[in-house]
C-alpha cells in the first residue's frame, strides 16, 4: 500500500499570542520538525507540510527533509482548507490511502503511525484513529482510505478529520493513544510538555 502523511502546520498559533506553535521546541527539537521526521521515517508514501501562517520561518525549519511544501492561502478560514490543499498537491500521487496528523501533539511517533497502517491491514477498515484515552473521543492521527477523498474536499470551515471519523463511525477502527489528548495550545501546557521531556531525558541518562 501507498499512503500519504497530511501534516497540518498551517495555523497561527493565535492562543500562544502568535508565537509559531510549530517551532515550539523541547531538547533541542522543534514540534514541526519531530512530526516531519516520524512521517518521513515510516517510508509509506510522500509527505505534505500544509503551510500558512509564519511559512517562511516554518519552512526553514524542515527545508532539507523530502517533503511537499503546499502554501494555503486561505489558512484562517479553518483546518477544512488546508486539508483540501494538502489533498490537492497529491493529486497526481497514487495512494491506497492517507494520514492526517497536526503539530501540536508533542508525542505522536513513526510507531504509532505504523499502529494505525496495521490496523488497516488487520481489519479492512476505511478508517483508523486514535482513541484519546478509555472514555476520550476518537482523533487525529487518522488514517483515510482513499475514497474518503472527496468527503475532505466538500468540508468547510473549521472543521477536519474528526467529523468524517463521526459521521462514518461503521467504518471505523480505532488504537488506543491516551496521549493524543496532550496537546499545546497554553503556554501552561507547553511549560508541563518541556518539563516532562527534560524528565524523561534525565531518566535516559
Amino acid at each position: 500500500m501507498r499512503i500519504a502523511t497530511i501534516i497540518l502546520a498551517a495555523g497561527s498559533s493565535s492562543r500562544l499570542g502568535g508565537e509559531p506553535k510549530q517551532l515550539l521546541t523541547a531538547n533541542g527539537t522543534t514540534l514541526v520538525r519531530r512530526i516531519a521526521e516520524a512521517a518521513v521515517s515510516l517510508q509509506a508514501g510522500p509527505v505534505v507540510a500544509v503551510l500558512g501562517a509564519n511559512s517562511e520561518r516554518i519552512q526553514a525549519e524542515i527545508s532539507n527533509l523530502p517533503l511537499y511544501y503546499p502554501i494555503n492561502p486561505n489558512w484562517a478560514e479553518g483546518m477544512a482548507s488546508s486539508l483540501q490543499v494538502g489533498l490537492t498537491a497529491l493529486s497526481d500521487e497514487p495512494l491506497d490511502a492517507f494520514l492526517v496528523v497536526l503539530t501540536d501533539q508533542p508525542y505522536v511517533t513513526t510507531e504509532l503511525l505504523q499502529q494505525l497502517i496495521t490496523a488497516r491491514h488487520e481489519t479492512g477498515r476505511g478508517i483508523v484513529a486514535c482513541r484519546y484515552g478509555e472514555s476520550g473521543h476518537l482523533g487525529v492521527p487518522a488514517l483515510f482510505d482513499i475514497r474518503y477523498q472527496s468527503e475532505f474536499m466538500r468540508l468547510t470551515g473549521d472543521v477536519g478529520a474528526r467529523k468524517l471519523i463521526r459521521m462514518y463511525a461503521n467504518d471505523c477502527a480505532e488504537i488506543p493513544f491516551p496521549l493524543a489528548a496532550i496537546d499545546l495550545d497554553t503556554w501552561q501546557d507547553v511549560d508541563a510538555w518541556r518539563e516532562a521531556e527534560r524528565d524523561k531525558q534525565q531518566t535516559e541518562k
